[in-house]
């Protein structure tokens, strides 16, 4: 039998995945059979139970050296939960968001200013409508969500909204209106004040990604009151 190698498993698997030892000399284990010899290995596969646990110390090492590593699938978010970490849906900060896997940064965008916004998510069907995501993809995200509900907003302050129904010209079109279109905003407010973004859209017709990307950002106050127009005439 040949000298036994002087790292055992699991101290290989952590020292390759924090960059201490190249996959080259990971392959000169004095342990492993001859490719030429006809003698088989006689190391025995991981049960389960302790592939999982040799997982975890890897995870565990990484997420400790690397706080923006991102997760890579539904076993890693298993294994994060495991180690006891947790994602506070209406609380969480954009790189808490950035850590599952399947999530784009526009998403997490959205999630954030709808934070900002004081709105509240109370579970997983919640946050599948609105990210709309598949099924399997927020069921491989919920060990480590959690739905605690808050009376109040986020600390901190937000930035300033933007009244659509007293901003400028320039204010308008910082919010991504074309000239345009901000001409049609106004001559519309005119008319009546805006009641919400749903009344916004219904009367201007603007793309949905132009009204989504306003959310969290803009507010409606009461706006100024428009011309009164004349009462038609009565014939004769």
């Amino acid at each position: 039998m040949g000298p036994k190698h002087w790292l055992d498993p699991l101290a290989r698997r952590v020292l390759l995945a924090t960059g201490q030892l190249s996959p080259a000399a990971a392959a000169l284990d004095p342990a492993a059979p001859d490719p030429g010899s006809n003698v088989a290995p006689t190391t025995v596969a991981p049960t389960t139970t302790e592939s999982d646990a040799v997982e975890r110390d890897l995870l565990d090492l990484r997420l400790r050296q690397q706080p923006g590593h991102r997760l890579r699938n539904a076993t890693e978010v298993r294994l994060a939960a495991e180690l006891g970490w947790r994602l506070d849906v209406n609380r969480a900060t954009a790189a808490d968001w950035l850590r599952l896997p399947g999530i784009s940064a526009d998403q997490v965008d959205l999630l954030i200013r709808l934070q900002a916004g004081g709105v509240q998510l109370s579970g997983p069907e919640d946050l599948q409508r609105l990210l709309d995501l598949p099924a399997a993809v927020i069921t491989g995200w919920q060990p480590l969500l959690a739905y605690r509900w808050y009376g109040e907003p986020p600390a901190g302050s937000p930035p300033a909204r933007v009244d659509l129904n007293q901003a400028h010209v320039r204010e308008l079109e910082a919010l991504g209106l074309s000239s345009q279109r901000c001409s049609r905003l106004l001559r519309e407010r005119a008319r009546a004040a805006f009641e919400d973004l749903a009344d916004l859209q219904q009367r201007l017709h603007l793309p949905a990604e132009l009204i989504e990307s306003w959310i969290g950002r803009v507010s409606f106050g009461k706006g100024q009151a428009g011309p009164k127009l004349p009462l038609p005439r009565r014939p004769g």
